[in-house]
């Protein structure tokens, strides 16, 4: 009889671990609070917006992107069945090829999201770089990349024990450095990964992360940024439920775990909710694939006492970062991909869905008038805006729209505010995770895990001290280590091992990727690793340096090039 597995939890971790055990003959059940699978990913019915043979229109808790350093989440989506895809629906992928910086008062700039692959691109590409460069001091944009060469010749016990504790504000050297280099190197990068500033992120984190993005971007035939080609759960998320369900998973809604019950050694089961009613859920194995917040609420005296790497996730930070939709009676495609709204105060992005939406008709959804989908992602919910001085988390929801729209015209290029203004907003959507028990001061129901300073020696592995409980959400310790769709991916995958080898399973074993780095610069890590047991800097050796120094001619990074932290030796870090 095949062993049974509980999995708490619908949103991508859950569906992957459901997947990796439901193939290897688990009897695997899934159980979901909310009424659509998905997790953060989904995309949700706009309530009350279908008219008679027509779909309701499609919000989102936020839209996203597949970068090409994925790995684990496309291996996953290429075994999901999906109409006659040879790749499943890993082909309903969608590469975008362009990126722009909006500013305010200011003439956006257009970037190539790619390697350029012919010569209208290769204009875009060099007009885009020498605007860039006219924005920031070579000196300053010479020391950038020295930095980034500083990190990509540190070894791994560098980045473990002393960049894990160093904000990456600080191992840029953005303080006193020029307000371009600040906003576009300091600040940038962390603005379009998560919503953190700069001050409180790991370099460890926002260096590895980083450091793959550009890699995609200096790799002929790379699609660096890819896009679905359609509402989430209509190419994604539902045909990988319903190929669940004929692997014999059976997936529940609106399931509230509401316990989870241990001897001290073992998950002896679990208090799940339904339709008002306790159950109690039994099985062999149990995949906790629920948020942190979730699951610290959870986390009752006696779990934290079994499985003492869990004792500390309370201290994980989260923050907000959620996503809008303004449904437009004409569609303004703004780029080919992105934009990036660089000194907005929200820090908005915001994509032109409609366009790599190719076969999908929107006079379907809603009442028929819907011509194009501008989705915007809010990432500082903190600052104060534009119209009513406030923060986004003490605006109420109609102040919210009208600050983002706000905010946006005030950053495009007139020709395309004169599109937007033209276009006719028919419907906006709020991510409805953002609640209002106060109509002025909203309530975030699904926050985003940030990775600060440190927060490494606060998350578990996937296997728990617990000999039957696993974890598979994007807060467990994984290569990816950014809270994403594919960490969440690869904490199952690590999940579904831990437990092949509890239950004493011949199964193949999910596979892992580790992130990868170019061979050239194995023999500098290497160096960089005896100096690190010595206790001494970072060092690319003081000739190189000096010859640097003298090119850049009088840059603040002079006679300190090359040194990785500010007194120049490790720091120690939990890990």
């Amino acid at each position: 009889m095949a062993e049974t597995v509980a999995i708490l939890g619908g949103g991508i971790g859950g569906l992957t671990a459901a997947h990796e055990l439901a193939e290897r003959g688990f009897t695997v059940r899934v159980y979901e609070r909310k009424g659509i699978f998905g997790g953060k990913a989904r995309s949700i019915p706009v309530p009350g917006s279908a008219t008679a043979g027509r779909k309701a229109l499609p919000g989102e808790h936020g839209f996203r992107f597949f970068p090409s350093f994925y790995r684990h989440l496309p291996d996953t989506m290429a075994r999901i069945p999906f109409g006659t895809n040879r790749r499943g629906v890993l082909d309903n992928l969608v590469p975008t090829t362009g990126t722009i910086l909006a500013r305010a008062g200011q003439a956006d700039l257009a970037l190539l999201a790619r390697f350029p692959r012919d010569r209208e691109e290769w204009r875009i590409a060099v007009v885009g770089l020498r605007t860039f460069l006219r924005l920031i001091p070579p000196t300053e944009m010479l020391y950038y990349l020295w930095r980034w060469l500083v990190w990509a010749t540190s070894c791994h016990e560098r980045r473990l024990h002393e960049y894990e504790h160093l904000p990456w504000w600080e191992f840029t050297r953005a303080a006193g450095r020029s307000p371009a280099y600040q906003q576009f190197l300091g600040h940038g990068l962390t603005r379009l990964l998560v919503a953190i500033r700069a001050e409180e992120s790991s370099t460890r984190t926002t260096g590895a992360i980083g450091f793959q993005l550009f890699q995609g971007l200096l790799t002929r035939g790379t699609d660096v940024d890819r896009v679905l080609c359609g509402p989430t759960n209509e190419v994604w998320i539902d045909p990988w439920v319903r190929h669940l369900e004929r692997l014999g998973a059976l997936c529940q809604l609106e399931a509230t775990v509401r316990q989870i019950h241990t001897d001290g050694h073992r998950v002896t089961h679990v208090t799940v909710e339904r339709a008002g009613r306790a159950t109690a859920v039994t099985a062999d194995h149990y995949v906790a694939a629920l948020p942190v917040e979730v699951m610290t609420a959870l986390l009752t005296p006696e779990l934290a006492s079994a499985a003492p790497s869990l004792a500390n996730i309370g201290r994980l930070r989260t923050a907000w970062m959620n996503g809008m939709q303004f449904y437009l009676a004409q569609d303004v495609p703004i780029t080919r991909g992105h934009a990036v709204y660089v000194d907005s105060p929200w820090a908005l992005t915001s994509v032109s869905q409609h366009q790599f939406w190719e076969g999908v008709d929107l006079t379907e959804y809603g009442d028929g008038r819907v011509r194009g989908i501008l989705s915007v992602d809010i990432s500082d919910w903190e600052s104060p805006g534009l119209l009513y001085g406030r923060p986004a988390r003490e605006c109420t929801a109609e102040e919210i729209k009208n600050e983002v729209w706000a905010q946006l015209m005030a950053h495009l290029d007139p020709p395309v505010q004169r599109a937007l203004a033209q276009a006719t907003v028919l419907h906006w959507f709020l991510d409805p995770d953002i609640e209002f028990p106060n109509p002025s001061q909203a309530v975030n129901v699904e926050p985003l895990l940030l990775n600060t300073i440190g927060s490494l020696a606060d998350r578990p592995e996937a296997r728990t001290e617990i000999e039957n409980l696993f974890l598979a959400a994007d807060y467990v310790r994984t290569h990816t280590d950014l809270a994403s769709m594919e960490a969440a991916n690869e904490a199952a995958r690590r999940a579904v091992n831990a437990l092949l080898r509890a239950a004493g399973s011949p199964a193949p074993r999910a596979t892992l990727w580790p992130l990868s780095e170019p061979a050239v610069f194995q023999r500098p890590k290497a160096w960089d690793r005896l100096l690190f047991e010595r206790g001494r800097p970072h060092s690319l050796g003081k000739a190189f340096r000096a010859a640097l120094g003298r090119w850049i001619g009088g840059g603040r990074g002079r006679g300190r090039i090359g040194s990785s932290s500010p007194g120049g030796r490790a720091t120690p870090g939990a890990a």
